[in-house]
This record gives C-alpha cells, sequence and structure tokens, in this order.
C-alpha cells in the first residue's frame, strides 16, 4: 500500500464520503484547513452491514467513499465484537488494529482492541514492525476472531499496535491486507488465506467494485463474482509470479503514440492507492504532454482540458484500456483542477513498475483470483 493519494480542497459531495491520508500534505494540515472529518463524521453514520447478491457462495462488504479517492470498511474483532473502520488493501497483506497499551498520540484518535473484553483472545510475545509509505506501526502479534461481513474466521493471527506513528489524523482504524502471504511483514498467514483454510469461502477469490461518488455503493465481494457490477466479459492477467498482484503491462498510449512502459512494464493493482503512479522521469513526461504545470507536490492544468484531452490508455495483455481525462483529472473545492499522477515507483529498486490505484480500479471491475494467480478486469457498470 502506497498513500500518495490526492487530497485537495475539495467539496463534500452526497455520497458517503471518507477522508484519506495524504503524503502530499499531513492530514494534520488538512483538516485543520478544512475541518472535513468532523464535519462529515456528524453528518454520517455508518455501522457495520452486509448484502445478499443473490449468490449465497459471495460475501459482500459495502465500502464508503471519500470523494473517490480512498474506500473504508467495517470488520469486527473479538467476541463479542468490537468494530472497527479498516482501509482494504491489495497492496499488502498483514491486519492490525491499535492496542489499549498503546501510548502514541494516533492511538487516542482511533478506536482501540480492548482484548480484556474478548473471551477468544489469545497473546503472543513476537514482536512486528510494518513500514508503509506514511508510517511506521510497530507491537505484538495476537490471535482472535475476526468478522468480515457474515464470514467469520476464528484463531486469526493480526497485529495490535504499541506505537504508530504518522497516522495521527487517519480517518481509518487500521489496515486489513489482501495480499499474498509473502508479503507479510508480520510473518503470518493472513486473512484471505485462512478464509481458504478453514472453508469459509467456496472459491478462492475477492473482488472489488470502486464506486464514483454518486454511483451504486462500493463493495468488496468474497468468495465468487457479482456480474450485476461490471459489463462484458472479464478479461484475464496472468500475474507476474505467484505472490504479489503484479502483472506484465505492455505499454502506455496516447492517441496511438507509446509515451511509456515502451518495452513492457510491470503493473500492480493496489485498492489502498487512489492515485496512478510510475517512474517520476516518466510521469512528468506525461505532465509536460497535457500541460499540467507543477506547484507544491500537485501538478495543475486548465480545467477546460478535461473535455479536451485524449485518454491515457493502459495496454495489458493485448487489451486496452483506456482512462479518460475526467477521471485522472480532479476538481478541488476552490474550482482548480489537478492531475492524478506520481513519480516515485524507482525507489523500489525494480524494473520500470507502474501502480494503478483507484483512479484506474473505479473504472474496471477487479477481480483477484488466488486460486488460479491471476486478476480480471472488465468494464465497470
Amino acid at each position: 500500500m502506497k498513500w500518495l493519494v490526492l487530497l485537495g480542497l475539495m467539496a463534500l459531495s452526497e455520497c458517503i464520503v471518507i477522508i484519506p491520508l495524504t503524503k502530499m500534505k499531513t492530514m494534520g494540515e488538512i483538516l485543520s484547513e478544512n475541518n472535513l472529518l468532523n464535519i462529515f463524521m456528524k453528518e454520517h453514520t455508518y455501522r457495520l452491514s452486509q448484502t445478499s447478491t443473490g449468490n449465497s457462495n459471495i460475501t459482500s462488504l459495502p465500502m464508503r467513499n471519500f470523494l473517490d479517492l480512498i474506500y473504508v470498511g467495517n470488520i469486527t474483532i473479538g467476541t463479542p465484537p468490537q468494530e472497527f473502520r479498516v482501509v482494504i488493501d491489495t497492496g499488502s497483506s498483514d491486519l492490525w488494529v491499535s492496542s489499549i497499551f498503546c501510548t502514541s498520540p494516533a492511538c487516542y484518535k482511533h478506536n482501540t482492541f480492548k482484548y480484556n473484553e474478548s473471551s477468544t483472545y489469545r497473546p503472543t510475545q513476537e514482536t512486528f514492525n510494518i513500514i508503509y509509505g506514511s508510517g511506521i506501526i510497530k507491537g505484538l502479534l495476537a490471535y482472535d476472531t475476526i468478522r468480515i461481513g457474515d464470514l467469520v474466521i476464528t484463531d486469526q493471527p493480526f497485529g495490535l499496535s504499541l506505537e504508530e506513528y504518522g497516522f495521527e489524523s487517519a480517518p481509518f482504524d487500521d489496515i486489513l491486507g489482501l495480499n499474498y502471504p509473502r508479503m507479510s511483514a508480520i510473518g503470518a498467514i493472513p486473512i484471505f488465506d485462512n478464509l481458504k483454510k478453514q472453508g469459509v469461502i467456496s472459491e478462492p477469490v475477492f473482488a472489488f467494485y470502486l464506486s464514483k461518488c454518486r454511483g451504486k455503493d462500493s463493495v468488496v465481494m468474497f468468495g465468487g463474482v457479482d456480474k450485476a457490477y461490471y459489463m462484458g466479459e472479464l478479461k484475464w492477467v496472468p500475474l507476474t509470479q505467484a505472490g504479489d498482484w503484479r502483472v506484465n503491462m505492455d505499454h502506455i498510449s496516447m492517441k496511438r503514440n507509446v509515451i511509456a512502459c515502451s518495452g513492457g512494464c510491470h503493473a500492480v493493482l493496489d485498492t489502498g492507492t487512489s492515485l496512478i503512479q510510475g517512474l517520476t522521469s516518466l510521469v512528468n513526461n506525461i505532465q509536460r504532454l497535457i500541460r499540467a504545470t507543477p506547484h507544491g507536490f500537485k501538478h495543475y492544468i486548465s480545467c477546460f482540458a478535461i473535455n479536451i484531452l485524449p485518454s491515457l490508455i493502459f495496454t495489458i495483455n493485448g487489451i486496452n484500456y483506456p482512462v479518460p481525462a475526467r477521471a485522472y483529472i480532479f476538481k478541488d473545492s476552490q474550482g482548480h483542477c489537478f492531475t492524478t499522477f506520481r513519480g516515485g515507483t524507482e525507489q523500489d529498486n525494480i524494473s520500470e513498475t507502474w501502480v494503478l490505484g483507484e483512479v484506474f480500479l473505479r473504472l474496471y471491475f477487479s477481480v483477484f483470483d488466488q486460486g488460479n494467480d491471476r486478476v480480471g478486469l472488465a468494464q465497470a457498470v
């Protein structure tokens, strides 16, 4: 998960929304300028719920959308259940929650797990350390019962934080990772793998429908796919290698000209990232092509360009996936428009890689098939 999310001075819309943590500005700065989180949380309550898809083998967990930037769902931990708001992240593998023993300022601002109130809690003395793009978590490994919608996982390992840095103003409590076990920072079996192991789901598949602000409710579904959320057929793409939601991408083009990934590259499908992220030099070239002007951490552009700029085409496994200007340009509450491209993947010290976050995944219903080590994409409704 790379929290390179765009948070401008955005106006609240009529959909249910939530504020993301941002690397461009600290959340403290954003909230002090706008007081958006307090306003939103007072006006919009949210309780754990689940939906039926008509297929008894599929469990769907609703998520709420903050300004097309990040999506949060609710889970419970313990017996009786204690509720937490989590970012459901395909870029990481671990679940952690704040402990009542945590003394960091962030822990006082979020729901904390009260282990002494859970009859199914099992402690350990194993320590962990997780480093994210915007913060660090340190704590102890523990076990308890986790509920996601009507799915129940018993004796699930998870992290109990004792120290949290960089999460002081995050509007979610925790992170739930859905990547492969080899990506686990705490060395524990991830929740999705335990869902398979314990026979809780019939198919080793989960899928995301990330709505636009005024669209259908966003959902993550486990154990199958609901065809009501996409059009046409799913196009399957094998993973580069089993163990990460990374695929080979053919190239990136605009107006039939290849502008990046010219010799092929990697693409990571990451629900924990709101942007499209790539090598800084290539991203800067795209910004120049569309005549975006840098200012601070963002590149601004005339709002009139939304109607005239061409789509950016991501070609994956021979299939073109257009991202139109209306998707890759955002408007802030001051009426200024800015792009959703960011550099920085060269820091991973691997070959050319692009992170396709929610800007891309809002357009394309995404299926993560761990049983066959592949992902499926189709146009979202």
